[in-house]
């Protein structure tokens, strides 16, 4: 047995919230140090504006590229993951270089929402 750590009821050791108090007595996740990804989605933006202004002078490719790059934006922007799919078509249809980048990019600490 186990105490919990704000009210001290005695809790079972495999316990995650106490039972009295209903606080969480589970030990606190370790903060991931995301500076890498950081870098990473740095990288992603400059390529990925790199290959909106590459297709810029074909007007047509920017009815894709424009999209693909705004949403890529907002879901980093938001904390989001990025789903394999629009990976994919950045990679496909905008910038080889940035779609490799958010292929290889974590996304296991994003917020699904």
């Amino acid at each position: 047995m186990k105490f919990c750590t704000h009210c001290g009821a005695q809790i079972h050791e495999e316990a995650v919230i106490c039972v009295k108090c209903g606080c969480s007595v589970a030990p606190p996740k370790p903060v991931v140090n995301n500076s890498d990804d950081n870098v990473m989605q740095l990288i992603v933006k400059i390529f990925l504006i790199l290959g909106c202004v590459a297709c810029g002078w074909l007007i047509i490719p920017l009815a894709w590229c424009l999209p693909i790059t705004i949403a890529i934006f907002n879901r980093m922007r938001d904390n989001k993951p990025i789903s394999t799919g629009l990976k994919v078509c950045a990679l496909i249809f905008v910038n080889l270089i940035a779609g490799i980048c958010l292929l290889c990019m974590d996304d296991e600490n994003k917020i699904n929402i």
